[in-house]
């Protein structure tokens, strides 16, 4: 699978020993247990790596999915959970055929980039606790428990659990600078864990394991149960396809030359969570910190997510008692080295320098990100970064006015332009006619003196909204109420639509001043203005010297 099988196996191995306990954590706190998470680790973990879109990708349980299964576990109890991941299976699967991942391609860098501050932050606070020695405070906000893991810390301070967290973090991270290609995270927990046990440490461990997997089984299906858990599956399948795609897209940045298939990603997801629930898994999805440990552990294929399930099926039925005598200080280092290691600052700082608007969406989407869940902050961060896009996009329209010799048709005196010009103005629309920009053009237009007809150029217009449409009516309108004839040229086609369905141009339609071409307008408006007797008749205006 790789060319370098070794170094997958190597970052197989350290993605499995900081895997276990967090397969274990999710899994009690979705309420389904440990042997569901382990479950779900193996089987999902196996099946989204070898059918998956990242090369990369490592997938399992994660705590934003684990928010989402607690209410349902309350709610519909074990089966419905199980069940739930049976249907987002399905519709993941769907999306993929459907070919909905492309689309993860338009999240703006500034998006994809707060979300990995942000979720570097949450893994890291959500290690305070077991770097701290303390028990998980009770609490859904990873600050509040992170705050009051502090708080109990002082209350009765100690100093091993720190101790082996900050050695394991500072020898990953000073290994990683010395001896990138060294698994350090490996041995640095091999010698935190040989250490405790020499030196007796009061130290938590990570619990007993089960002794294996169960064996596949849709028993938990309850067909009549299915339309009340269509909701929450849509859920289910929303952040799944999203904390994958967005995982898979951090991958990518912290590795060189390698990009996902957003849609092949979809139908690996959705062939993973299909088999976890068979086997009493709950649902899965990419996870950001165990893809990071894989890419800085130096893995360069598939290999590496097959292994570290494969590792974690191993442990499960033959390794449970060693393993259960790692410190959870330990595993709180590994991640916390990571979480450090996600973030690439110079990547940030030079997004911050770039424009205000991209400070912003960094900003705000790492803030809700940390503040509120990976879904929330996403569509924040999208709804900022499309409302700037649109205001940059609206600058960018312009209303200018023109000269009327490059239009007129045929040979015309200097006197002829200059009679004209006193009558009349054209005005070229350039760029999008938006709601965001449309109002400077009636703005522009509304304060027009001094002049009987105005045409209104619009072969440059890009596009053309509801919004626009109206307030180019109003404004011809109003430039008609002081009584301005107005034309209209170089409509595309595409663009006649909103603008007669929303009334901007029905009323010169049925005048007979629309035109294709400039040109034209400009021989209409002089035909009208010499029938109103404001421009001398054309024997007259041959008699004008030249």
């Amino acid at each position: 699978m790789g060319r370098r099988p070794r170094r997958d196996l190597l970052a197989g191995l350290t993605v499995a020993i900081v895997a276990l306990p967090l397969a274990l954590g999710f899994g009690i706190s979705s309420g389904m247990g440990a042997e569901a998470g382990l479950a779900t680790a193996v089987v999902a973990g196996a099946l989204a790596a070898l059918f998956g879109g990242s090369g990369l990708q490592v997938s399992g349980p994660t705590g934003a999915m684990t928010v989402v299964l607690v209410p349902i576990m309350h709610e519909h109890g074990a089966s419905g959970v199980l069940t739930v991941g049976v249907l987002a299976g399905l519709l993941l699967v769907a999306l993929a055929l459907g070919r909905a991942g492309r689309y993860m391609a338009l999240v703006p860098a500034p998006v994809v980039e707060g979300f990995t501050v942000g979720i570097a932050c949450v893994i890291g606070l959500q290690q305070v606790p077991a770097a701290l020695g303390v028990p998980v405070p009770d609490g859904d906000k990873v600050t509040a428990v992170a705050w009051n893991a502090a708080r109990d810390f002082l209350a009765h301070p100690g100093w091993q659990a720190p101790t082996v967290a900050v050695a394991v973090a500072v020898s990953m991270l000073a290994g990683a600078r010395w001896r990138p290609a060294v698994p350090f995270s490996v041995l640095a927990v091999a010698a935190a864990t040989a250490a405790a046990e020499l030196a007796g440490l009061p130290v938590a461990r990570i619990s007993d394991l089960p002794a294996g997997l169960p064996a596949p089984s849709l028993a938990f299906l309850d067909v009549t149960a299915v339309p009340s858990l269509l909701a929450p599956a849509v859920a289910v399948a929303a952040l799944a396809a999203l904390e994958s795609l967005l995982s898979a897209a951090v991958a990518d940045g912290m590795s060189v030359g390698h990009r996902h298939d957003p849609d092949r990603e979809l139908f690996g997801q959705g062939l993973a969570n299909l088999a976890a629930p068979l086997f009493g898994g709950v649902p899965a999805t990419g996870a950001i910190a165990r893809t990071a440990v894989n890419v800085r552990s130096g893995a360069g294929s598939r290999l590496a997510a097959l292994a570290h399930a494969g590792i974690l099926a191993v442990i499960v039925f033959t390794a449970s008692g060693l393993v259960s005598r790692i410190p959870l200080a330990a595993l709180a280092g590994v991640l916390l080295a990571t979480a450090f290691r996600m973030v690439e600052a110079g990547s940030v700082a030079a997004m911050l320098r770039s424009t205000r608007g991209d400070a912003a969406v960094l900003l705000l989407t790492a803030a809700a990100t940390l503040a509120l869940d990976l879904v929330q902050a996403v569509i924040i961060g999208l709804v900022v970064a499309g409302a700037l896009a649109l205001r940059a996009v609206a600058r960018d329209a312009r209303l200018d006015r023109m000269p009327l010799r490059p239009d007129l048709p045929g040979d015309h005196t200097e006197e002829e332009h200059a009679l004209l010009a006193e009558h009349i103005v054209a005005y070229r629309l350039d760029g999008p006619l938006l709601f965001a920009a449309a109002h400077r053009f009636l703005l522009e237009l509304s304060e027009l003196a001094d002049v009987s007809v105005v045409i209104l150029r619009m072969s440059r217009v890009t596009a053309v909204d509801a919004s626009g449409a109206l307030v180019l009516g109003d404004a011809v309108r109003r430039l008609q109420r002081r009584g301005i004839t107005v034309y209209v040229s170089g409509i595309r086609d595409g663009h006649h639509q909103p603008l007669r369905a929303l009334g901007a141009i029905a009323g010169l339609d049925e005048a007979g001043r629309v035109f294709a071409t400039t040109p034209e307008a400009i021989a209409a408006a002089r035909d009208g203005l010499r029938r109103a007797g404001v421009l001398p008749p054309p024997e007259a205006e041959a008699a004008l010297p030249g």
